[in-house]
């Protein structure tokens, strides 16, 4: 959609959908919704799932960007023509109910013809300009970063020691290459390339949390689902993969209720840092030939995208597994597929009618033909 003239306010209206959770909150949203949501530092991620939802605004009660990076969430929103609201100061959650209409004019807020509350809305141009700004000035980001990593090899020095207990899994690993699938950027299109490389290699398939959902949507079935089972749907959890529930190092494993009142058997693994980086390791560890890792962060940006903490464990969980550890898109890029059962069937198939016309054409291999084919039916007993 092409970028509109940002600089004149916009009058939109709809139904408020509220969600403190943005990654909960788009599972409920519809075409011309209003989300409602309390997300500093929006990411990428973030924002694609909005779009894909076809909100026509997004009222934020908190900074969209806090100033501590680029990211590129507000960016996404606005270039497809999102109209964006800060609120940092507004409580909406306890002034809207969810489902209310609200009407948005400018940067206010209004509801049944009242003013709700007064923000500010973000112009596409101010939004590019703040992007850039920050992209220049993004050494205090990596500052924090590099603090953080240091932290995280003083205090989960189980990610790069390998001291992980890990149970017996029902799904074997060994020897075998395995596809890491992250709800993250680009999973979609990361399936879709490559699915001759699934078709031909058949790796084991281990989702994490939301990402269980796009495997299934591309058409595959995981067949391991790591996570706190916060973000992937009944539906995938029921497809049969084996569950495995990521705890806090002192056991404490919230997720697991849920997959309790499903009824569903699961295994619990108490680990430090992200589901991503408990899953990477229990490829690792049992055995995997090959970690291929689809939808995750692979560049700076990227990592302080997701802007948390946990993302230097992440970091540090890529050292521990090493050279076994390739991205989705260089994979799909050198990987060459086989050629698939339809091609070969058809060479066949055009080689079998040339032959049949080139001896029906010739008088000479036409009776040749016909002789081998009487002695043909004598052997059989046909005649």
């Amino acid at each position: 959609m092409p970028p509109r003239d940002e600089t004149v306010s916009r009058t939109v209206s709809g139904p408020a959908k509220l969600g403190k959770r943005t990654k909960l909150l788009v599972k409920r949203l519809e075409p011309g919704d209003i989300a409602v949501i309390d997300h500093r530092d929006l990411d990428r991620v973030s924002g694609e799932d909005l779009i894909a939802r076809g909100v026509r605004a997004v009222v934020n009660c908190a900074s969209f960007s806090s100033g501590s990076y680029p990211n590129m969430g507000p960016l996404l929103l606005a270039q497809a023509g999102i109209v964006l609201v800060e609120c940092a100061e507004c409580d909406l959650f306890a002034l809207l109910e969810d489902g209310s209409r609200v009407e948005l004019r400018g940067g206010e807020i209004h509801r049944n013809g009242k003013l709700v509350a007064q923000g500010q809305e973000l112009p596409l141009e101010a939004v590019v300009a703040r992007t850039e700004a920050l992209r220049v000035a993004i050494g205090d980001a990596l500052e924090a970063f590099a603090r953080n990593t240091v932290e995280h090899m003083l205090d989960e020095r189980e990610l790069l020691s390998g001291k992980l207990d890990l149970p017996s899994f029902n799904t074997d690993l060994r020897d075998r290459p395995a596809l890491i699938v992250v709800r993250g950027v680009g999973v979609e299109r990361d399936l879709r390339a490559l699915r001759p490389y699934i078709r031909d290699v058949k790796p084991v398939i281990v989702a994490v949390d939301g990402g269980a959902d796009a495997v299934i949507e591309a058409g595959f079935k995981p067949h391991m689902i790591v996570g706190d089972m916060d973000s992937a749907s009944d539906r995938a959890l029921r497809s049969g993969a084996e569950l495995v529930v990521h705890a806090y190092p002192n056991g404490r494993a919230p997720g697991r209720d849920h997959l309790l009142s499903l009824d569903l058997p699961h295994k619990v693994v108490p680990a430090p840092g992200t589901s991503q980086d408990v899953a990477m390791l229990i490829a690792a560890e049992k055995g995997a030939q090959l970690i291929v890792s689809v939808g995750s962060q692979f560049n700076l940006i990227e990592f302080l995208d997701k802007s948390r903490r946990g993302m230097s464990s992440t970091f540090l969980t890529r050292l521990r597994i090493g050279e076994i550890l390739v991205d989705a898109k260089g994979v799909s890029r050198l990987y060459r597929p086989r050629p698939g059962v339809a091609p070969v069937l058809s060479v066949f198939l055009v080689g079998l009618i040339t032959l049949v016309v080139v001896v029906l054409a010739t008088p000479a291999l036409s009776e040749l033909a016909g002789l081998l084919w009487l002695q043909l039916e004598v052997l059989l007993g046909l005649k």
